[in-house]
């Protein structure tokens, strides 16, 4: 091989002419890849020599500590990059976008479809000439994981549709990135790692389920969905039910934004930050109740009901309560004659026990009996193989329930998993 670094150098100021892609290289790994670029294009100097080596190294750590091709890379950053062609072609068919834009979008294809195919091989080559030393650094190529129609394709300005079906699908930046998120210093992050829960782990609560799952495939199809309050039992799947439904429908645009009780008053906020996004999103409000009509409860209260701003048609609040009245009712509260200069008190008392009324659609949760504690146990354990005798199963099942929380599904769950370690333990050690 017979490097010419021009080449390299013509590479970096291409990737500097991007119009609509830019912040892909913005980045670690970005930065440390344009790095070994410029380095390797200001050579014959002395104290350029370790400066490349070490940029080279940088370079392939933040590959190396997320164990991601640079063809990954790349993909990974034009499908979750948040510019005006992947915002536009959101909301309007490709065909309808003006000719700039495409011809805009096409330009800078063809420039990451070129970074995209830079060998490693010849990029050791040319550090090694670069630095003056007398070894090629190390090349290792980590696997392609992701494999989308940019991997299969040669010419990527010829692949604008599909890149428009994925934006539309998936959605972009920190929405095409995460499927939940949370409200965190006045804007949205992404988890990284939500709850793995499937709807077919939720055992029970048959017909709670079934409501829940149909309104919210009416949100996905574009109707005026219902805002829901699941109350009652602890530990009877409320909340996992809710997480499982982001598991099950992200592929088809749900996501899921966690809200806690304090960030309430912020609700108003967060719902105009998503009205305009073709994504639809689950306001997930967990062991919700107010101890007075407070700030959050008013807040909430617009969120449900409205105000002069129309309410966003995709967007639902579902909300998680141990408690059927939502604020919390005192003696105090009721009417007394010392009452007598507010005329209508017992109708402010009514206010207060009527919000959960609110909400659109309610679920009961009933404490689970034996019958459907026993029956969530089995269904556990046989999504897992757990070799044990029913007899024996349902023995050490009471006996947990009997110790520990009582019958539910949170027992149950977590019986089952003591059970496979302690198996598992004694498996080992014999």
């Amino acid at each position: 091989m017979n490097p010419d670094l021009n080449y390299y150098h013509l590479i970096h100021q291409k990737i500097a002419s991007l119009l609509l892609y830019q912040s892909i290289f913005d980045d670690t790994i970005g930065q440390s890849f344009l790095e070994v670029l410029n380095l390797i294009y200001i050579r014959n100097q002395e104290a350029i020599d370790i400066n490349c080596l070490k940029a080279y190294s940088h370079w392939f750590n933040h590959l190396a500590s997320q164990g991601m091709s640079w063809q990954d890379y790349i993909i990974r950053k034009i499908l979750i990059d948040d510019n005006p062609f992947s915002q536009q072609v959101q909301h309007h068919a490709l065909q309808d976008l003006p000719q700039p834009l495409i011809e805009a979008t096409e330009h800078d294809l063809t420039i990451l479809n070129t970074v995209y195919n830079l060998p490693l091989e010849a990029i050791s080559e040319w550090v090694k000439e670069a630095a003056n030393v007398p070894f090629s650094p190390f090349i290792g190529q980590f696997e392609n994981k992701d494999q989308t129609f940019l991997h299969e394709e040669d010419s990527w300005e010829n692949c604008l549709q599909q890149l428009a079906d994925h934006y539309c699908k998936y959605g972009t930046g920190i929405l095409g990135q995460y499927k939940a998120l949370k409200w965190h210093n006045a804007q949205l992050i992404g988890i990284s790692e939500p709850d793995p829960i499937t709807l077919t782990e939720i055992v029970g609560y048959d017909s709670q389920k079934e409501a829940l799952i149909k309104n919210t495939e009416i949100l996905l199809s574009g109707y005026n969905a219902l805002n829901v309050l699941l109350y009652g039992s602890r530990g009877s799947g409320k909340s996992s039910l809710v997480k499982g439904l982001l598991n099950k429908y992200y592929s088809q645009g749900l996501r899921l934004v966690e809200v806690n009780k304090s960030q309430l008053p912020n609700l108003p906020i967060i719902v105009d930050q998503l009205r305009n996004v073709p994504q639809k999103f689950i306001i997930f409000v967990d062991d919700l109740s107010f101890e007075e009509d407070n700030d959050a409860f008013k807040a909430l209260k617009v969120v449900l009901e409205g105000n002069v701003t129309a309410k966003a048609q995709n967007v639902v609040v579902y909300a998680t309560s141990n408690r059927r009245h939502l604020i919390r009712e005192y003696f105090d509260d009721r009417p007394r004659p010392k009452d007598a200069d507010e005329i209508h008190h017992w109708d402010t008392v009514q206010e207060k026990l009527s919000f959960s009324d609110r909400f659109g659609l309610t679920l009961t949760f009933e404490p689970a009996n034996q019958d459907t504690y026993l029956n969530i146990v089995h269904h556990l354990a046989s999504q897992i193989n757990l070799k044990i005798a029913q007899d024996e199963l349902e023995f050490k099942a009471k006996q947990w329930a009997t110790q520990h929380n009582g019958r539910s599904g949170r027992t149950a769950r977590q019986f089952i998993d003591f059970l496979e370690g302690e198996i598992g333990l004694n498996n080992l050690n014999n």
